[in-house]
C-alpha cells in the first residue's frame, strides 16, 4: 500500500506564502496523477490542484494564478506552492495520488492532511 505523508502546513498571515510537500513512500512503478484537495470547516472536500503524468495541470478557479503544483519524480514528491494566501484558503489540505506499484498493483491513496490557517 502506498502511503502519502504531507508536510508544510501552518499559520500564515494573509498575503503570505506556504509550500506543501507530499512524499509517497512505497515502490511505485508509475503515477497517473497527483493532486491536492482541501476541506474547510463545514464544507465539502474540493480539488485545489492536480498534475497528471503528461504534465497537465488543473486548478480550482479560486486558486488559479496563486497556487502552483509541481512534482519531483525522482523523489516521488508533489509540491503545492501557495502564494498570496487569503483567509478563505484556510482548510485541511490533503494529498492524493493514483498509479501502479512495482508489484503491478493499482493504488489510490490519501494523505492524513495538513492544516493551513491564514489569518486576516
Amino acid at each position: 500500500q502506498v502511503q502519502l505523508v504531507e508536510s508544510g502546513g501552518g499559520l500564515v498571515q494573509a498575503g503570505g506564502s506556504l509550500r506543501l510537500s507530499c512524499v509517497a513512500s512505497a515502490s511505485i512503478f508509475s503515477i497517473k496523477a497527483m493532486g491536492w484537495y482541501r476541506q474547510a470547516p463545514g464544507k465539502q472536500r474540493e480539488l485545489a490542484a492536480a498534475l497528471t503524468s503528461d504534465g497537465s495541470t488543473n486548478y480550482a478557479r479560486s486558486v488559479k494564478g496563486r497556487f502552483t503544483i509541481s512534482r519531483d519524480n525522482a523523489k516521488n514528491t508533489v509540491y503545492l506552492q501557495m502564494n498570496s494566501l487569503k483567509p478563505e484558503d484556510t482548510a485541511v489540505y490533503y494529498c492524493n495520488a493514483g498509479g501502479t506499484t512495482t508489484l503491478q498493483r493499482d493504488f489510490l491513496s490519501w494523505g492524513q492532511g495538513t492544516q493551513v490557517t491564514v489569518s486576516s
